[in-house]
């Protein structure tokens, strides 16, 4: 029996079959083509509004401390230590020295001793007192939030710090510590030291967005 004519028919519609395949390949692929180049053009992710917002915010509250006087008194944007809840210059005429911790004979370690003097307004104490070294000042007196955030995350500013190493310099450091124990006639910061972490722990978690 001959079955030629019947060969035609299944073979053509094969065929058809194949064209529709190919063709609907071509366009998944023209079309995953596109998406990547979208998302090529549209450069990297950009952090999520709320979250960019929410570690401002958690700056902004960090930044107080950073800007009360048992901070900042020793970050300050000369070479005169300051003193004091008012921040007056350091009297005796004491200057930071290229370590830190004095200049000549006036050396921070012949008064503040390893903790506080006992009485309001005495000397106050803790083993490593000092200014930050001459190369590296770690000003904060006078600066805005978006000037000392940019410091903090400037390693040539900072010390050659990571934001982990402020961190952890923030929460571990036995002379930021003092700031809470500053010894009788004193005030402390206005977040405990636990919140202060806190915060400066969510503005780093958060991407350390700057403050405009």
């Amino acid at each position: 029996m001959d079955t030629s004519c019947n060969r035609r028919p299944l073979s053509s519609a094969v065929a058809l079959a194949l064209i529709l395949l190919f063709s609907l390949y071509i366009l998944q692929t023209k079309g995953r083509q596109a998406a990547a180049a979208m998302d090529a053009s549209s450069g990297p992710a950009e952090p999520a509004p709320q979250d960019d917002a929410s570690g401002r915010v958690a700056f902004a509250a960090a930044y107080k401390v950073l800007m009360h006087p048992r901070c900042m008194n020793c970050h300050p944007r000369g070479d005169v230590p300051l003193q004091g809840d008012e921040s007056r210059p350091h009297a005796q005429n004491i200057k930071r020295g290229s370590d830190g911790k004095g200049l000549y004979a006036l050396k921070c370690a012949n008064c503040h001793q390893s903790t506080n003097l006992p009485g309001a307004h005495l000397p106050p104490g803790n083993p490593n007192w000092h200014l930050p070294p001459a190369k590296t000042r770690m000003v904060f007196e006078g600066k805005t939030p978006t000037e000392l955030a940019r410091q903090l995350k400037d390693r040539e500013q900072n010390g050659g710090k990571t934001l982990d190493q402020i961190l952890r310099h923030v929460t571990e450091d036995k002379l930021v510590l003092w700031g809470w124990d500053p010894g009788e006639g004193r005030t402390t910061p206005p977040l405990s030291h636990v919140e202060f972490v806190g915060k400066m722990r969510e503005w780093i978690e958060k991407g350390a967005p700057i403050p405009e």
